[in-house]
């Protein structure tokens, strides 16, 4: 019986073309979703996989691919690790990741246990984890541009971080704001204004340092996932390209990742919540506020900032309000 799925991703993970077929899995709001299956070097394989139109499509695969891998390898079954992406040889215009397949959920009874680390002490080691193959003198960005949503961020190297925050996050996502939704004088010169005077006081090189308990000194970059609220992260298991499975772990997914101040993680984290209590006790144990202490919550709010323009330009309506309580908070204080 003829296969269904692409050559393409047949031959990019090396599958038997005879057995391997393909089935719609899940959903997504910007690209399809399946669970493709097949034998490879005497196993029998599964992998997640999904599809998308045009450029974005090509782009946005692409950098889940580096943030996935980039996440995986610095903390283990933490994540999917992605396998290939590319264009399907039978469908012009369409692109493709294929990634480890995740079984969602809680237990499964009878299943080996998992390491047993909390979500909170996973992400402290990715925020934690030194990263020495990163360019000299330029160490915050990203290899490739990832999206956020469908939004491209520019990953482009920067050597300060307060530099890379206003240029490549506040500025660039004010600019889609603006082409999104039309002209803003308010908005415009608000966030020029946040991005020019409150951003290099809160986050400047000198003012911003890591924690005491950390060893202080200038913040180091860590692999951030980028996009971690609540529906980005799960519990359950990671089937492998080998056909091997994890136990049930705290998992993460949908990364937009880059190579930052770890505190930047907590933005989105904190505008959306869905974490306990709990997980912001360990988690804080485990990574200390950076100083000074007494500015993390105008820190995160800052962070927050960047997530809001990005889903008003994405989405329109009230998410403009949010992000001027936000800048108008912190230029009464700051600006």
């Amino acid at each position: 019986m003829p296969s269904n799925v692409d050559p393409a991703l047949v031959e990019a993970l090396g599958l038997d073309r005879t057995t391997a077929s393909i089935e719609s899995h899940g959903g997504s709001g910007f690209s399809s979703t399946y669970k493709l299956t097949g034998d490879k070097d005497g196993k029998r394989v599964k992998y997640f996989v999904k599809t998308g139109t045009g450029a974005n499509a090509a782009t946005m695969f692409r950098g889940e691919f580096a943030s996935l891998n980039a996440i995986a390898d610095a903390v283990a079954d933490f994540c999917p690790r992605a396998h290939a992406y590319g264009e399907m040889q039978n469908r012009a215009g369409v692109h493709f990741l294929a990634t480890d397949f995740l079984e969602l959920g809680g237990s499964w009874g009878g299943n080996r246990a998992g390491s047993g680390l909390s979500f909170a002490s996973k992400l402290a080691e990715l925020h934690t984890r030194e990263n020495t193959s990163l360019p000299d003198g330029t160490p915050f960005g990203f290899p490739v541009t990832t999206c956020c949503g469908s939004t491209e961020q520019d990953n482009s190297w920067k050597a300060s971080w307060s530099e890379f925050y206003a240029d490549n996050r506040l500025r660039h996502i004010l600019a889609a704001c603006l082409r999104n939704n039309g002209p803003d004088e308010t908005l415009s010169e608000s966030v020029e204004r946040l991005a020019s005077t409150v951003v290099p006081r809160l986050l400047g090189d000198g003012h911003l340092r890591r924690s005491s308990e950390r060893g202080g000194g200038p913040i180091r970059p860590a692999v951030i996932h980028g996009d971690l609220w609540s529906g980005n992260h799960s519990r359950g298991r990671i089937v492998g390209s080998g056909g091997d499975t994890t136990g049930v772990e705290e998992v993460v997914y949908d990364p937009a990742s880059v190579y930052g101040h770890s505190e930047y993680e907590l933005g989105i984290m904190r505008m959306f919540g869905g974490f306990s209590s709990a997980f912001w006790r360990e988690y804080t144990a485990l990574v200390p506020k950076d100083e000074p202490v007494h500015e993390w919550e105008d820190r995160v709010a800052l962070y927050e900032l960047y997530h809001h323009l990005n889903h008003f330009s994405l989405f329109g309506g009230s998410y403009r309000g949010g992000a001027m309580s936000i800048v108008d908070k912190l230029l009464k204080k700051y600006g």
